[in-house]
C-alpha cells in the first residue's frame, strides 16, 4: 500500500478490503493468540447448546448446514463447528432419526487467512464413499463437508432458506466502517486527540452506536432471508453494562487507555502528526443489551430466546502473572492481533512496530491494574423466526 498523507483517512472502502485478524503462525497471529476467546466460548456452551434444541429437525435427505460468521483464521471457529454438529447429531439420534449429511460454511472478509484456517481443518472422515455414521465414529476427523465464504456479514452471503444455524462469535462489534462524521473536522462528532470512541464526546459516541445499529439492522435483513425456516441464530459480541456508550468497559481499556498513550507518544516524539493520529479510530462498538434489543425490535423478523450480558473474563492469557513483562507483551499481542493490520495501514510497519513497544511497556508498568481490570463482558443473544 503506498504511504498515504496526513491528510488521507484510510477510506471505507478499502476497511472491507483491508480489515482481518492478523494471519499466519507468528507471535502476534489470532491464530495465537485467541486463547481468552476459547475460553469464552466455551464458558457459553450450555447457551449455545440451549439455542440448538430450537432448532426444527428437517428431513434427513437434506443436508443440515450451519455457518460460521466472522470465522478468522484459528481453531475457535473449527471447534464450535464441531460441537453443534455433534449436538445435532445428537438430537436426531435421540428422536429416532439417521443423521443427515453436514455441510459447514466458514464466512469473513476476503482478506481474512483462509489458507491458515484451511490447514488448521481436520481430514474429512469420508474415505471412499463410507456412510455418515462411520464419518461421525472417527475420531480427529471432520464429519461435514466444509466451504470457505468470504464477504462481510452485513450483506447477503447465502442463497434464501439454506441455512439452519448460524454462529457468530467475537464479530458483530466490528462496524462496517468508520462513521465519517468521526473522521471529519468540520463535524461535532469529530472524535479529535482519540482513536477509539471510549471517554469521547456524547457526540462521537453517538456516531458510533448509530454506525453499529445501522449495520445490525442490515445483518438481521440478510438473515432473515438466509435462514431455514425453523433456524436458528447464536450471537456473541462485545458488550458493555454502563448505559453511557462513551464507557466501552473492556474494549474501552483495551484501546481506550494505553493504546491511546502509545499513539499520543508518537505524536509527542515527532514521529507522526496530531492529525495523522486523529484520522485513525478503531471501528469496534461494544453495546449494550438496550442498543441490541432496539434493531431486533425494530426490524421484527425474529424472536429472543435469550439476551443477556456474559462475564467474559480478560483477553490477556499469560502463564506468569506476577511477570509484568509478560503481561505488558500480552497486552500488546491483544491489540496487535485485532488492531495491527489497520494500524500497518495507516501508518507502516515500521511505525506500527514503534506503536506496539511503547503498548507493551506501557502495560508493563501497568501490569498489575491492568489484570485486575481488564474484564470483557460479552452480550450473547439467541434468535428464532418471529
Amino acid at each position: 500500500m503506498a504511504p498515504m498523507g496526513d491528510n488521507v483517512v484510510v477510506s471505507n472502502v478499502n476497511l472491507e478490503k483491508l480489515l482481518s485478524m492478523k494471519g499466519g503462525q507468528g507471535e502476534a497471529s489470532y491464530a495465537n493468540n485467541s486463547q481468552a476467546q476459547a475460553l469464552h466460548a466455551r464458558s457459553m456452551l450450555h447457551l449455545l447448546e440451549e439455542a440448538l434444541d430450537s432448532v426444527h429437525l428437517s428431513s434427513p435427505e437434506v443436508p443440515f448446514v450451519v455457518v460460521d460468521l466472522g470465522c478468522s483464521c484459528g481453531s475457535n471457529t473449527i471447534y464450535i463447528v464441531d460441537v453443534i454438529i455433534k449436538h445435532m447429531v445428537k438430537r436426531y439420534e435421540s428422536s429416532g432419526y439417521e443423521p443427515p449429511e453436514f455441510s459447514a460454511f466458514f464466512s469473513d472478509l476476503p482478506s481474512n487467512d483462509f489458507n491458515t484456517l484451511f490447514q488448521l481443518l481436520p481430514p474429512l472422515a469420508n474415505n471412499g464413499g463410507s456412510s455418515m455414521e462411520e464419518c461421525l465414529a472417527s475420531n480427529g476427523h471432520r464429519s461435514y463437508f466444509a466451504a470457505g465464504v468470504p464477504g462481510s456479514f452485513y450483506r447477503r452471503l447465502f442463497p434464501a432458506r439454506s441455512i439452519d444455524v448460524f454462529h457468530s462469535a467475537f464479530s458483530l462489534h466490528w462496524l462496517s466502517q468508520m462513521p465519517e462524521s468521526v473522521l471529519d473536522r468540520r463535524s461535532t462528532a469529530y472524535n479529535k486527540g482519540r482513536v477509539f470512541i471510549h471517554g469521547a464526546s456524547d457526540s462521537s459516541a453517538n456516531a458510533y452506536k448509530k454506525q453499529f445499529q445501522t449495520d445490525l439492522a442490515k445483518f438481521l435483513r440478510a438473515r432473515s432471508i438466509e435462514m431455514k425456516r425453523g433456524g436458528s441464530m447464536f450471537l456473541v459480541c462485545l458488550g458493555r453494562t454502563s448505559v453511557d456508550p462513551t464507557d466501552q468497559g473492556g474494549a474501552g481499556l483495551l484501546f481506550g487507555t494505553h493504546f491511546q498513550d502509545a499513539w499520543d507518544d508518537l505524536v509527542q516524539e515527532g514521529l507522526i502528526s496530531a492529525e495523522k493520529r486523529d484520522n485513525f479510530n478503531i471501528p469496534v462498538y461494544a453495546p449494550s443489551l438496550q442498543d441490541f434489543k432496539e434493531v431486533v425490535e425494530a426490524d421484527g423478523s425474529f424472536t429472543i430466546n435469550k439476551l443477556e450480558v456474559f462475564k467474559g473474563g480478560s483477553p490477556l492469557v499469560v502463564s506468569r502473572p506476577d511477570d509484568a513483562s509478560e503481561v505488558g507483551r500480552a497486552l500488546a499481542n491483544s491489540c496487535r492481533t485485532v488492531s495491527g493490520v489497520l494500524v500497518d495501514a495507516h501508518i507502516g510497519d515500521k511505525l506500527s512496530e514503534e506503536l506496539f513497544l511503547r503498548v507493551e511497556s506501557r502495560g508493563t508498568s501497568h501490569a498489575k491494574e491492568l489484570l485486575e481490570q481488564l474484564q470483557f463482558f460479552h452480550i450473547v443473544a439467541s434468535l428464532s423466526f418471529a
